[in-house]
C-alpha cells in the first residue's frame, strides 16, 4: 500500500492516498465568542456522537494583565470540577532572546485535583499578547475508562515572554464528561473565539 508521490519522492508531492487510509474530518458543533465574558461554557453536544472532541481557541485576550487562561470539565451535575491528573511542559523565550528555557512546570500540573488546568500563565493584556490553544478530549461519554485529554498552547506573558505549553492528562472518572468551561484566573475574557469540533 504505497503512497503515490512525484519522482522527487517529496511528501509535499503526494497525489493520492491508498483506499485503506482513513482521513478524518472535523464537524463544527459550536462557536463561542467572548466579549468581557466571565467564562466560556460548552454545555451541549459533548456526547457519544464522536470519539474525540477538539476545542480551538483563537486570540484569547484577558481584560486583566498577568492572568492565567484555564479549562475545566463537567462530569455530570452543574459544576466544572472533574478530578484531573496532568503533566505540563513549557518552552519559553523573551523578546530580546536573553532568556530561554524548556522544562517541566511543577506548579501548573495537577494530581487528583478538581481545580482548573492552566492553559497559559501570566498572560498579558496588551494587544500583541494573546493566547491560542487546541484541546483534544477523547471518548468523553465512555463510562468504563478515564477520559484522556491533551493541550497545546502559545501565549505571550505580560513580561514579553513567549510560551509554548504541552499538557497531557486525564479526568479520573468513569462518569461521562458532558461540559467544558474556559476562564481567566482574574478578570474577564476580554475577547477571543473558541470553536468546538467533533472528529469523524
Amino acid at each position: 500500500m504505497a503512497i503515490k508521490t512525484a519522482n522527487n519522492q517529496s511528501m509535499t508531492a503526494i497525489t493520492s492516498l491508498p483506499s485503506g487510509v482513513s482521513v478524518g474530518s472535523l464537524v463544527l458543533l459550536a462557536t463561542e465568542t467572548a466579549s468581557s465574558s466571565a467564562t466560556i461554557d460548552f454545555t451541549s453536544n459533548i456526547d457519544s456522537t464522536y470519539k474525540e472532541y477538539i476545542f480551538k481557541c483563537y486570540n484569547i485576550h484577558p481584560a486583566t494583565d498577568d492572568a492565567a487562561f484555564s479549562v475545566n470539565f463537567r462530569d455530570g451535575g452543574s459544576s466544572y470540577d472533574a478530578t484531573k491528573t496532568t503533566t505540563v511542559f513549557r518552552a519559553y523565550q523573551n523578546e530580546s532572546g536573553s532568556s530561554t528555557s524548556l522544562g517541566y512546570v511543577t506548579a501548573d500540573d495537577l494530581a487528583q485535583s478538581t481545580g482548573v488546568q492552566i492553559i497559559g500563565k501570566g498572560q498579558g493584556n496588551d494587544n500583541d499578547q494573546t493566547c491560542v490553544a487546541q484541546i483534544h478530549l477523547f471518548d468523553p461519554s465512555n463510562t468504563t475508562f478515564v477520559k484522556n485529554f491533551i493541550v497545546t498552547s502559545n501565549t505571550t506573558e505580560s513580561g514579553d515572554y513567549f510560551n509554548n505549553y504541552y499538557i497531557a492528562g486525564y479526568c479520573n472518572t468513569t462518569s461521562a464528561i458532558d461540559g467544558a468551561q474556559f476562564k481567566m484566573s482574574s478578570g474577564n475574557i476580554d475577547a477571543g473565539t473558541i470553536k468546538m469540533y467533533g472528529v469523524v
